[in-house]
């Protein structure tokens, strides 16, 4: 049987940018963390208001994107997922691990508004995206809550995985050092344990990039202790 052609390359139509300089503390999933804001800013060539004409009808849009960070590496047939502790293996197409043959994810997430920037063009502003900033995307689609909905379909292993949160104490002489329209969206992260869902090392100090801030804490007993803010370097 002749091999079917797949076409050229993905185009990167825009980027989005958000306060996840980097991949560690990023939601799980898309939509798990509701007060996550985002801008979508488009490629010089897709700034073209017809294109998005009618988007603003729609509640959710869908978005192909590219694990940028595993892009090259080889993919793995079995992965670990951290929210089972990295110990068991499942398939990657049971999985929505980055170490996949095109490196491609999907995520769902709320459409705020359409601005219309005099350079930029048609800006999106969304919420609940689980990308770090500056994902390259693929491609934009509405969600159709009629068909992409299903509440009752089974979720594999993730039906089993605890909605797990932790309680948050961050002292008043650090949070003063996050902007105040950013420190409910911060906690909104801390709350849902950065950490890898296999380290349990209560005097392990660990570093969460956060907009233009690092943020140090450690967990013992179910709380989160906020323990040192500092000026986000990248690396």
């Amino acid at each position: 049987m002749q091999e079917r052609c797949v076409g050229p390359e993905l185009k990167v139509i825009a980027r989005i940018h958000n306060d996840f300089p980097e991949k560690f503390g990023i939601p799980h999933q898309s939509n798990w963390l509701k007060k996550q804001k985002a801008q979508i800013i488009f490629e010089p060539e897709y700034r073209v208001a017809e294109a998005f004409r009618g988007i603003e009808e729609y509640d959710y849009i869908w978005l192909i994107w590219q694990f940028s960070e595993a892009a090259g590496k080889k993919w793995s047939p079995t992965v670990r997922p951290p929210r089972l502790g990295g110990n068991i293996r499942k398939g990657v197409f049971a999985t929505r691990s980055p170490f996949r043959p095109n490196n491609l994810g999907l995520s769902s997430v709320r459409l705020e508004k359409v601005e219309f920037h005099p350079e930029l063009g048609p800006v999106l502003h969304i919420c609940g995206a689980d990308l770090m900033d500056g994902t390259p995307i693929f491609d934009i689609k509405p969600y159709l809550p009629y068909v992409d909905g299903h509440p009752q379909a089974s979720g594999g292993f993730t039906d089993r995985i605890k909605d797990h949160r932790l309680k948050v104490e961050f002292p008043e002489e650090y949070l003063k050092e996050i902007p105040k329209e950013k420190r409910k969206a911060l906690e909104e992260v801390l709350e849902n344990d950065p950490r890898p869902g296999y380290q349990e090392d209560p005097e392990r100090i660990y570093g969460l990039a956060y907009g233009k801030k690092n943020i140090n804490f450690y967990v013992k007993d179910g709380v989160l202790t906020v323990c040192g803010v500092s000026d986000y370097k990248k690396s």
